[in-house]
């Protein structure tokens, strides 16, 4: 089984030979809300700002929200390709590395996702 190992579960990866394919799905569609915690509160606010400008050159996600909620960065999105989460979750975590100085420990988990 081709997956990756969660909460001790392994949760299947849908395997696609093409952008093509994952684009011609069936039409479903996803949001998907992240969250970040371990950043410093003093780095927060600007985290958000940073990350949702980065988001803007990721058009493939759409309805892009980025904020600062009780000591946690949160995180959420649409798209047609991505019914787990793992794509928006591995490019949340390339984006906190890239737009802050990541020398504090942080760890992003899934809040919820919805079927539109």
């Amino acid at each position: 089984m081709v997956g990756q190992r969660q909460c001790g579960a392994v949760v299947p990866i849908r395997q696609c030979t093409t952008l093509r394919e994952m684009k011609e799905g069936d039409g479903a569609r996803w949001r998907v809300v992240l969250a970040c915690d371990g950043i410093p509160t003093d780095r927060g606010p600007q985290a958000v700002a940073d990350i949702a400008e980065e988001f803007t050159h990721r058009p493939w996600h759409e309805n892009v929200e980025c904020r600062w909620s009780n000591g946690c960065l949160l995180l959420s999105a649409e798209n047609d390709f991505d019914a787990q989460g793992l794509a928006l979750m591995d490019e949340f975590s390339d984006a906190i590395s890239a737009c802050t100085a990541a020398d504090f420990g942080y760890g992003i988990r899934l809040v919820s996702i919805t079927t539109l």
